[in-house]
């Protein structure tokens, strides 16, 4: 039977359909790829997807429950719905600098106003007014104020100075914000990363229209442009795998020759070929179908098929521990047994080392004897023949004359 892949998506028109073509391209009826279509949602029921490509449950709360769902009876997520629901921007900041890949200087604001449902005093915690000059001291204006687990562009606001912050901050309501350093660049790239190993790097230019951002080259060449392309690809497959996404985008803007990780949360990022043009477009297309029949023939019915980051398994994964000895308990009897053999052992080891310095003793008296006797011989001998011990002496004599 054919393995399924389904693809859940919104308003976009463009990379759907066409990676639904590719997938059924390539698939050779092995793999074959459809709209995931839902008529209803029953707990515990495996719909039948092998893989799903998730494009749109950011903004349907149902969709993501059935996502959830769909994992937990085996389905291949792209990308883990529950990862997703976990994660924001600032503490992928907080990640990457302990993967030691650069971010820009950072500070979390709480929201401007209360959330529904407290009081002041839910707030006994938070001291007020914060430390603003230290903030301020550690970002520099001007500087970027965006949602700390937002995207697209929405609410993102460029502040000049103290004031102006306050004054935007009036705007954001609910919204927990973050304050982040501007890098001034010398040069920008947004990158595809599919798999957490196909990686496509696109010159991006996010201060012109949204329509050009990708109208635009590197402005470095040669050697320092593939040392550059070499460390973005690093960096860039670090974070993917550190938080398990199969579909993401990361930022880079290039300060100094450094380059800075400026956004890597978009687990549903642009794939519109009006946006990304065609080049980028083909690429996407391509790789994710590659990607989607992979998974699709990886596939196992019943098991956790949904990528997870090594952040998640190293935390839950237990240190090893040394085997321990299983100890089978006795009855009495054998116990009883047991001592006994101990006992008989024991005795035996006793009795073992008389009898061998026993037969040492006898050994070595044996040897002794004749030994005695031929000394004593060798002693009398001269008795019997003195002329022999003169002339060892005349010997002697002469051997000290001819010297």
């Amino acid at each position: 039977m054919a393995k399924k892949v389904g693809i859940l998506f919104g308003m976009e028109d463009t990379f759907p359909w066409a990676f639904i073509d590719r997938v059924n391209q390539l698939g050779n009826g092995e793999v074959v790829a459809e709209p995931v279509q839902i008529d209803k949602l029953q707990q515990g029921i495996d719909y039948g997807y092998s893989v799903i490509f998730d494009r749109i449950s950011q903004e349907v709360p149902f969709y993501r429950a059935y996502l959830k769902n769909a994992s937990l009876m085996g389905t291949a997520v792209i990308n883990n719905p529950f990862w997703w629901s976990a994660d924001e921007k600032f503490f992928n900041n907080c990640l990457a600098m302990e993967l030691g890949v650069p971010v820009p200087n950072t500070i979390l604001l709480p929201s401007k106003e209360r959330p529904d449902n407290t009081t002041e005093k839910s707030f006994r915690n938070l001291k007020a007014p914060l430390d603003w000059d230290y903030i301020f001291n550690y970002i520099g204006f001007p500087a970027y104020m965006k949602p700390h687990d937002g995207g697209g562009w929405k609410n993102v606001y460029k502040v000049d100075n103290a004031d102006h912050l306050f004054e935007c901050l009036e705007d954001t309501g609910q919204l927990v914000m973050m304050l982040q350093e501007e890098i001034v660049f010398d040069d920008y790239y947004r990158v595809y990363c599919l798999g957490q190993k196909y990686v496509h790097i696109m010159p991006y230019e996010p201060r012109n229209e949204f329509h050009a951002r990708y109208a635009t080259e590197p402005k470095t060449t040669g050697a320092e442009h593939t040392k550059l392309m070499k460390t973005i690809t690093d960096y860039t497959l670090k974070l993917n795998k550190a938080l398990g996404y199969d579909f993401n985008t990361v930022e880079f803007a290039i300060r100094n020759g450094i380059p800075y990780a400026i956004d890597f949360c978009n687990p549903a990022p642009d794939a519109d070929i009006h946006s990304v043009g065609q080049e980028n477009f083909d690429w996407i297309v391509e790789h994710s179908a590659k990607l989607a029949i992979e998974k699709g023939k990886a596939h196992k019915p019943k098991k956790n098929n949904t990528s997870w980051g090594t952040f998640l398994k190293n935390a839950s994964t237990p240190p090893v521990k040394p085997a321990a000895k299983k100890v089978t308990l006795k009855t009495a009897a054998e116990a009883k047994k047991s001592a006994a053999k101990k006992t008989t052992t024991a005795t035996a080891k006793k009795t073992t080392p008389t009898a061998k310095k026993a037969a040492a003793s006898k050994t070595t008296t044996a040897s002794k004897k004749p030994a005695t006797k031929k000394a004593v011989a060798v002693k009398k001998a001269p008795a019997k023949g003195a002329p022999a011990k003169k002339t060892a002496t005349k010997t002697k004599s002469a051997v000290k004359k001819s010297k």
